[in-house]
């Protein structure tokens, strides 16, 4: 039996929980725009002693023989959308997020341009969009289903 007093110390849990998610979300934003936008690569600098080196987590995804995508960059676009997914949950903000999520993936990938020792190209912005998309169809289907 539910009593006033459980509810209202679930309503606090998930307050708690739902702004926790939130600013896990807000902090990864930060640490993926420090890593993008850092010259060289802070993981090569930490585990290889050499800012040139990019870690890998795993090697890149083949979608064809010719087109592969960066699989750190698609991971790294799960978890930030995914994080984004949990923090906001209605449908005016999820908007905002996925327009903000390809904007993010976008700009971050095209200031490769002009940042030393980083390179724009198409399968690191392919993977950060797929991984983007891939979460929205996950997303989609929950919502569908459950």
């Amino acid at each position: 039996m539910i009593t006033d007093k459980d509810e209202k110390i679930n309503k606090i849990i998930m307050k708690f929980s739902n702004k926790l998610t939130i600013i896990g979300f807000h902090s990864a934003n930060l640490i993926l725009i420090i890593f993008y936008l850092y010259p060289g690569s802070i993981l090569g600098c930490f585990f290889y002693n050499d800012c040139h080196v990019q870690l890998k987590i795993t090697s890149d995804i083949m979608i064809t023989s010719n087109f592969f995508l960066t699989s750190n960059h698609f991971y790294a676009f799960i978890i930030l959308s995914a994080l984004g997914f949990f923090a906001y949950r209605s449908k005016k903000t999820i908007r905002f997020l996925i327009i903000y999520l390809f904007s993010l993936a976008s700009i971050l990938e095209l200031l490769h341009i002009i940042i030393p020792i980083r390179a724009f190209e198409f399968k690191d912005l392919f993977g950060n969009i797929l991984g983007i998309i891939l979460v929205i169809i996950i997303y989609k289907i929950k919502n569908k289903y459950v």
